[in-house]
């Protein structure tokens, strides 16, 4: 499940040691995230609010461990836009809390699969509000991807293959996880706004205090007293989320975006395992094909900025005298 918290790319250059390193953290980072989203799953009963606070609170301890052993701490409390950052929390806690529902009602690759629909709806969201040039290979791309998206939620759509109760809490769940994405595409917006003037960390580590502040204003819909078994799963999700976070913020000191992006899509292969193996969850011919487009279309489009970006390099460098 692709994490909301995700923050924009450490803007350093990567380093010399080479992609592998990069690729390894960015795989560790990936199966931090999945363990984060099978935990808050297995929790079963807790109200999503209450895994918003969970999954956010106990974040932020390795976060302030790790930043304070390099002793970034006080430079990453530093900001010159708060406001930005309790916007950016406000987005992301919306679509940490509807993806979260979601993973209540949906088979936990589902969830994953449609989430994969957010890269995509930036591309949207980009040319639309923002102008941006978007060329025809990437809006077809894009609308190959938003057919795989349709092709998962378009069986929970229906209500007439199964009871009608069963049905309606599917298509709750498929419109939690849909919403969830377009949040999250929104979230990804201001985070580019906010890296601007921002540093990595602050939009890290604010997020997680604002959004464990946001989450308490959901106490009075109905939070529940975990059990024991649930304490641990809910302790547990924060602080794989956090080193989830703090293994994604690293690992683009090593290799360029193009490189790492495309090994998000190795979630989809974890989640089938384990919606299989831990919660007896069958993946449908439709969940199958969808995330196959879907991570197809995802991987064309950055394959295509990899190369865009090559083209730009060397036509910089023969225009240089």
């Amino acid at each position: 499940m692709t994490s909301p918290t995700t923050a924009a790319p450490d803007r350093s250059a990567p380093s010399a040691s080479g992609p592998l390193r990069g690729i390894v953290l960015k795989v560790l980072s990936v199966c931090a995230f999945v363990v984060m989203a099978t935990c808050l799953k297995a929790t079963k009963t807790i109200p999503a609010g209450e895994l918003v606070f969970f999954r956010c609170f106990f974040a932020i301890l390795p976060v302030v461990a790790y930043l304070a052993w390099r002793r970034q701490l006080r430079v990453a409390l530093y900001t010159s836009r708060p406001l930005g950052h309790v916007l950016r929390a406000f987005i992301g806690v919306t679509s940490m809390g509807m993806g979260f529902f979601a993973l209540t009602r949906l088979p936990l690759p589902e969830t994953t699969a449609i989430s994969y629909a957010s890269p995509l709806l930036i591309v949207v969201f980009s040319a639309v509000l923002l102008k941006e040039r978007v060329h025809v290979f990437r809006w077809t791309a894009v609308l190959i991807g938003l057919v795989g998206v349709v092709i998962i939620l378009w069986p929970r759509l229906t209500l007439f293959s199964s009871g009608a109760a069963v049905g309606a809490d599917a298509t709750l769940g498929a419109a939690a996880a849909l919403g969830a994405a377009i949040f999250s595409a929104f979230a990804m917006m201001q985070v580019r706004k906010l890296v601007q003037t921002e540093r990595t960390e602050a939009i890290v580590i604010y997020f997680f205090i604002c959004a464990t502040a946001l989450s308490l204003l959901t106490i009075p819909f109905g939070w529940v007293v975990p059990t024991s078994e649930q304490a641990v799963l809910l302790v547990a999700a924060g602080f794989a989320g956090g080193v989830g976070q703090l293994l994604l913020t690293s690992c683009y000191r090593y290799a360029d975006m193009s490189v790492i992006a495309p090994f998000e899509y190795v979630s989809v292969i974890l989640t089938i395992i384990i919606g299989l193996v831990v919660f007896a969850e069958v993946p449908t011919p439709a969940m199958l094909i969808g995330a196959a487009i879907i991570v197809a279309s995802g991987i064309a489009v950055i394959l295509r900025e990899h190369y865009l970006g090559l083209d730009r390099v060397k036509a910089r460098e023969a225009n240089t005298p």
